[in-house]
C-alpha cells in the first residue's frame, strides 16, 4: 500500500508520524491487501472561527474510495479515531462484497436465460429464457452490473416473477 502524508500550514511532528505508521500496520493486518492508496492530510484550522486542525483519511480500494474527516485539537486523538472508523467502514465494505459475491443458487427462483433486447436509456431490458419465454427487467434488478455495459446476447442467470404486466425478473446477474 502507498502511503502519502501531507501537512497543509504546519509541519507533521514524529509523534503524529509514528501513529500513522501503528494504525496503518494495524489496518494491514486486518484488512490485507485491500488498500491501495491512503492519503493524509493534516490541515492547521486555526484560522477559521472553531479552531484547531482538520483531519482527512482518503483510502482507494478496489473500484472504491473511502473519505473519513475529523476536526479537534488533538491530532493523536483525531488519528486514532480517524482509523478506527475507516477499519469499521472497510469492514462494511467487505461484508457487503461477501453478500454480493454469494453464489447464485442461494437467490430464489434460479433461472438461465439470453439478454435479448436492452433499452439503456429508458432502463429496461427482456431475457429470452430456455423455453422461449420474454421475461421483462428493470435497472434496479441487475446485480454486480449496470445496464450501459449489457449487450444483446449476453448470457444471465435471474429470478421471476409475477408483474402487473406479465412475468418480470427479481434479480438478473451475468452468468
Amino acid at each position: 500500500m502507498e502511503l502519502q502524508v501531507e501537512g497543509r500550514n504546519l509541519e507533521i511532528r514524529k509523534s503524529w508520524q509514528e501513529k500513522i505508521n501503528t494504525e496503518k500496520e494495524r489496518l494491514d493486518r486486518h484488512h490485507p491487501g485491500l488498500l491501495h492508496n491512503l492519503r493524509i492530510t493534516v490541515a492547521d484550522a486555526k484560522h477559521h472561527k472553531e479552531g484547531g486542525y482538520e483531519l482527512q483519511l482518503v483510502a482507494s480500494v478496489p473500484n472504491d474510495t473511502v473519505v473519513v474527516k475529523r476536526k479537534g485539537d488533538k491530532i493523536r486523538a483525531m488519528l486514532g479515531d480517524a482509523f478506527d472508523t475507516l477499519g469499521l467502514q472497510l469492514k462494511e465494505l467487505q461484508r457487503k462484497r461477501r453478500q454480493t459475491n454469494k453464489v447464485d443458487a442461494s437467490l430464489p427462483n434460479n433461472q438461465e436465460g439470453v439478454i435479448k433486447k436492452v433499452v439503456p436509456y429508458e432502463s429496461y431490458g427482456f431475457i429470452a429464457t430456455t423455453d422461449g419465454r420474454e421475461i421483462y427487467f428493470h435497472e434496479n434488478a441487475l446485480k454486480d452490473m449496470s445496464i450501459e455495459k449489457i449487450n444483446e446476447g449476453d448470457a444471465v442467470k435471474f429470478g421471476e416473477a409475477e408483474g402487473d404486466k406479465g412475468p418480470c425478473a427479481t434479480w438478473v446477474r451475468a452468468d
